[in-house]
């Protein structure tokens, strides 16, 4: 019988670190990221507060979705945004 290796393995020896490597995030990169999830949740609720009160409705919706585009860029560019803080030299 033939033998199939679907994948390589993986030494996760060091724990958490190797991990994160073999997933392409860092651990700086994983915390934009759960910032970046924080800020939707709380972007979502103010896009369903905005119908409560139809004076501030127009207002509160689009504070919701330029609040969702914060959200989206630091999702994806946060690592690269906050690299030049993280990876200081002293």
């Amino acid at each position: 019988m033939r033998t199939i290796t679907l994948a390589a393995g993986q030494d996760l020896s060091k724990g958490f670190s190797d991990f994160f490597k073999t997933i392409g995030l860092t651990g700086g990169g994983l915390v934009t990221k759960a910032i970046a999830a924080v800020i939707v949740v709380i972007a979502f609720r103010m896009l369903l507060g905005a119908a409560q009160n139809p004076k501030t409705a127009l207002r509160q919706g689009m504070l919701g979705i330029g609040t969702l585009f914060v959200a989206v860029v630091l999702a994806l560019y946060g690592d690269t945004l906050f690299s030049t803080v993280t990876s200081a030299k002293g």
